[in-house]
Order: structure tokens, then C-alpha cells, then sequence
């Protein structure tokens, strides 16, 4: 099997090193860089589980090879506190109880966290057909569209380089 050198920020940090060429980028954040956050739900993009943020646009970690994200950003569920402070997302999560067992829940919050990037005051249709590629087995997703209400009025509430 072929080695390839790669390049990714990670969260901020420029990380590298040299992987197989089969190598998915779920195997790459989780056994090599050891951020666990991201889960492994289904290999086939159907659940969701595995969803990070690639140079701002959610995809399914999964069936994306590690190779293909050389030279790109990524942010994982671990990325999006910032200085010890709990993201509005992961806040609204918290309050508004949109996870039960939380394999989901990091999925649903990268994917969530991109749709306010793009649209800070989403109403509810908008919000569940935007977090349609995620699938929750306990919630039945009332709660996690609440949680994602609450943090796009929190968010709006914020000054612009805080809200990031």
C-alpha cells in the first residue's frame, strides 16, 4: 500500500505525518491524532456520527480519505470551545437537553454549527432539512432543533468575531 506525506490544521494546529493511502480521515483524527469526538457510526454516510468541518463545510469524515484533506482545515467537535468556554452550540445542547446516550450529539453540532455559519436565524423547517444527514436513535430531534434555536439567538446576540 502507498504512504503519502499529508498537511492538515486540525483545530488550529497545522498536524502531519504519513499515512496509507486507504487510510478514511475518521482513522486519521481518531487513532492518530487522538481526538475522539468524532464517532464512527456506519461507514456509509448514513448516520451522520462522523461529521467534521472541512475549511468550514461539514462532511462525513468516513468516506473522505485522509490523503484528501492534505493542505485543508478541519474542525472537529473538540475544536469548537474556545478558551474553556462551551460553544452556544454545545451550551444550547446542554440547556434545551438535545441528547440523550450524545453519540450523535458531536455530528449533529459540526453539522449545526456550519448551517449558522450560513444562516444565522434559521427557522425550523431550515434547520431540520439541514441536519437531515444526521440520524439521533433517542431524541426524536425536538430537542436538538430547540438546542440549535437557542444557540443561533445566542449567537446573533454576539459580537461577530466572538460568534466564530
Amino acid at each position: 500500500m502507498s504512504k503519502h506525506t499529508i498537511s492538515v490544521t486540525v483545530n488550529g494546529e497545522t498536524r502531519g505525518g504519513e499515512v496509507d493511502s486507504r487510510l478514511l480521515l475518521v482513522h486519521y483524527i481518531r487513532e492518530q491524532l487522538s481526538l475522539t469526538g468524532t464517532h464512527i457510526g456506519c461507514d456509509t454516510t448514513s448516520c451522520g456520527a462522523c461529521t467534521v468541518l472541512l475549511d468550514g463545510r461539514p462532511i462525513k469524515s468516513c468516506t473522505m480519505f485522509a490523503v484528501q484533506a492534505d493542505g485543508h482545515s478541519v474542525e472537529t467537535i473538540e475544536g469548537v470551545a474556545q478558551s474553556g468556554n462551551l460553544h452556544p452550540l454545545q451550551e444550547g445542547f446542554w440547556e434545551q437537553h438535545g441528547l440523550q446516550c450524545g453519540f450523535c450529539t458531536p455530528g449533529m453540532i459540526m453539522t449545526a454549527k456550519a448551517l449558522l455559519a450560513a444562516n444565522p436565524n434559521p427557522s425550523e423547517d431550515e434547520i431540520r432539512h439541514g441536519i437531515s444527514g444526521n440520524l439521533c436513535r433517542c431524541t426524536g430531534y425536538v430537542k436538538i432543533v430547540e438546542a440549535i434555536q437557542y444557540a443561533a439567538a445566542k449567537l446573533r446576540e454576539q459580537p461577530e468575531e466572538v460568534a466564530a
